[in-house]
């Protein structure tokens, strides 16, 4: 099991999601992909690839993970390993840029 930590902007993303009734759907879709992060960063069911644009403040890879896929503004959650081990660090949850 990997501890999960958020960024101040993760968590803002994750509060604006939960104060939004409408958003209900997607945030079920984040919860379950922040679940499997938890337990597997690398299933299936998250399609997490590297993504080269972004590192982390300390120069960390950085990853995305699908929370939502094939739907308008798909979520996806952007996170590095670290900064200890069996820890990851959420970085943002936002829309597919």
């Amino acid at each position: 099991m990997f501890k999960l930590l958020f960024t101040e902007m993760a968590a803002q993303d994750f509060d604006s999601l939960t104060a939004e009734p409408a958003l209900k759907k997607r945030l079920n879709a984040v919860r379950k992909a922040l679940g499997y992060l938890e337990t597997n960063p690398r299933h299936p069911g998250l399609h997490t690839h590297k993504y080269s644009s972004l590192a982390g403040a300390d120069g960390e890879e950085i990853f995305e993970a699908y929370a939502e896929n094939k739907t308008p503004g798909a979520y996806r959650i952007f996170w590095h390993y670290g900064p200890q081990q069996k820890h990851i660090t959420i970085v943002a949850i936002t829309p597919h840029p």
